[in-house]
């Protein structure tokens, strides 16, 4: 952090490709607020530095402050238009932006949000990320504004030519958004069988858990755990376990080994995992051990509502 400090008040001239990496490092590290400040007097002095503005876009989009990322990443579209990544970047935060307010308002950004994801697509025929949110966008769009299955078909069949798994898996998005449930499930098994993933697990997991078919989503994980030995999976089947109240004591022991072997890696709180051993002991009708486990929950993230409502109905056995 001291380095950090003498690069702040070094003159300009120093500022190196090494602050630049440490910039990012303090990124890695979701310490957003003091990236934030160490680089914006750089952008400040520095009007045309590309690597500075789009770190000081970056710092804006991870604290979801949409307009100022905004701002920069348009900065980046105006000083190098060829840049596939900044129309990219551009787009994404104008299509958060348009997610965080109403459907009228949202109309307001919509031109320029398709113009950018669209100049990124045509300036680099190989941004696999881009054709991604090509894909979401047509399918989530109202047909009246522009919205159209076939032209997000279109989008993951240059996915496919790509990477077969993203083509695979666009298209079992595609399908389960259209409620073609049977071709969902295909694609996402053969995204599987290409790639074998845990992103490609946990797509056909999610898909089975929206299509209330939680004995199917817990084999997945299952056969997922079998061949990656993945901790992350322990929590995804004690989740599931509990929401449906099916193979309690499976679900039990996997939260408790997911517990067991918790690192920050795994993504999911360790009072997650308290909060659904808490539901499976309720539905065991075991009052004492679900009160241990959701006071766990509650000290850990007293904030969060459902931890609550949990406790409240552990209570009432």
């Amino acid at each position: 952090m001291k380095k950090l400090v003498l690069f702040f008040l070094c003159p300009l001239w120093c500022f190196s490709q090494t602050s630049y990496q440490d910039l990012q490092l303090l990124l890695e590290q979701k310490n957003y607020t003091k990236a934030e400040a160490l680089v914006t007097p750089i952008v400040t002095s520095n009007p045309t530095d590309v690597k500075a503005i789009e770190l000081l876009g970056d710092t804006y989009a991870y604290q979801e402050k949409w307009d100022e990322a905004m701002e920069q990443y348009k900065k980046l579209t105006s000083l190098k238009p060829k840049v596939a990544n900044y129309h990219y970047k551009y787009g994404g935060a104008l299509g958060m932006k348009a997610l965080s307010v109403n459907k009228l308002s949202a109309l307001v950004y919509l031109s320029d949000l398709k113009e950018a994801f669209l100049t990124a697509a045509k300036l680099d025929k190989n941004h696999i990320e881009t054709r991604w949110a090509l894909v979401e966008l047509y399918m989530q769009l109202p047909a009246i504004v522009g919205g159209s299955k076939d032209t997000s078909l279109k989008y993951a069949e240059e996915l496919e030519q790509l990477s077969k798994v993203d083509g695979y898996l666009a298209k079992g998005y595609i399908y389960e958004y259209d409620d073609e449930a049977i071709l969902a499930e295909r694609y996402y098994k053969k995204a599987i069988e290409i790639g074998g993933s845990i992103t490609c697990y946990n797509k056909l997991s999610e898909f089975y858990e929206n299509q209330k078919q939680p004995e199917k989503a817990i084999s997945n994980i299952e056969e997922a755990q079998e061949k990656l030995q993945r901790n992350g999976l322990h929590y995804q089947l004690g989740k599931v376990s509990a929401e449906y109240n099916m193979q309690l004591e499976k679900g039990e022991a996997c939260l408790k080994n997911y517990i067991k072997n918790y690192s920050p890696e795994d993504g999911v709180p360790i009072a997650w995992a308290n909060y659904r051993l808490a539901q499976i002991y309720r539905q065991k009708n075991n009052k004492t051990e679900a009160l241990k486990y959701i006071n766990l929950a509650v000290k850990e993230l007293p904030e969060i509502k459902v931890f609550q409502e949990e406790r409240s109905a552990i209570l009432k056995l």
